[in-house]
């Protein structure tokens, strides 16, 4: 099908998803940009990371993802940590990432979800 040939409903839909993906890319690669930066600030403190640097470490986890896909090494746990402080500040980072993450799918999902319903009871409404 040429470019001609298609709806102007078709080009906005295939427009949407090529600004999506972009943002989407833009997104992606400002927090690995992000990520790197605040590695190599924290690697210049060389005092034990406490339950901050654990918060910080644990939330920048989730989204370290696409740069260690891309074969860069991030460092997304402190080694040389003050021990149970640090855990907790990592564990509170990784499930306030994800807490925040999944919110925002699931809330996207009930609004899809809603605007259907909206949309089938109106196709009810008028073929009756």
């Amino acid at each position: 099908m040429s470019e001609s040939s298609k709806s102007p409903s078709q080009r906005t839909r295939a427009t949407r998803i090529l600004i999506r993906i972009l943002t989407f890319i833009a997104v992606a690669y400002s927090i690995g940009f992000a990520v790197s930066l605040s590695n190599r600030i924290l690697d210049r403190d060389k005092t034990p990371a406490g339950f901050a640097r654990g918060m910080l470490h644990g939330a920048t986890m989730p989204v370290a993802m696409p740069n260690l896909a891309m074969g860069k090494d991030v460092m997304i746990y402190a080694v040389e940590n003050n021990g149970l402080p640090y855990k907790l500040g990592y564990t509170v980072g990784v499930n306030a990432c994800g807490a925040i993450f999944f919110g925002v799918f699931f809330w996207r999902v009930n609004r899809w979800k809603k605007s259907r319903v909206k949309i089938e009871e109106r196709v009810l409404e008028t073929n009756k």
